[in-house]
């Protein structure tokens, strides 16, 4: 075999474990759910500004309310951040999913009965990203439903971080 195919041969096999990964990565672990007419989503507030934070006094965290007011289970799925400086956790009675981030997949499904709320816990650290991190932030949390009317909701955080 001469080195030009030999080359070409190795880029090839490359390109194809390198996108292979990628898929296998984004297929293989998000939660599918089917909607349900009868799931209703209902959130107080979607945003909240914690002002100014300082950077070395420690993670400050808010608790969202997310409540079920359909006559079905509501299933909510897929959180993500949009940052790794962030994380989302789901809480029902005694029930916590995993701590999710920016990067995170999974095929984690809280499923949150007729008339309850669950609670989306958001905690933000303020040192993560060290000295650079200073200044004003804007986080998003995402959280997929399977209520047909309002299949994702968003969370807004804000905040100034000083040194």
């Amino acid at each position: 075999m001469s080195k030009n195919k030999f080359i070409i041969m190795i880029v090839v096999i490359f390109v194809a474990l390198v996108l292979g990964a990628r898929y296998l990565n984004k297929s293989a672990t998000t939660a599918t759910v089917v909607q349900n007419e009868n799931a209703r989503v209902e959130i107080s507030e979607k945003s909240y500004d914690w002002g100014e934070i300082q950077i070395n006094e420690g993670a400050v965290e808010r608790v969202f309310e997310i409540k079920n007011t359909g006559s079905g289970e509501l299933s909510l799925s897929n959180i993500s951040t949009s940052c790794m400086c962030t994380t989302a956790q789901l809480i029902l009675g005694d029930e916590s999913s995993p701590e999710f981030g920016m990067h995170t997949k999974s095929s984690y499904v809280m499923n949150v009965p007729e008339g309850q709320t669950a609670q989306l816990k958001v905690v933000f650290d303020p040192a993560f990203h060290g000295p650079s991190g200073v200044g004003p932030i804007n986080r998003q949390i995402k959280v997929e439903t399977n209520d047909p009317s309002t299949p994702e909701l968003n969370f807004m955080l804000t905040a100034i971080v000083r040194s």
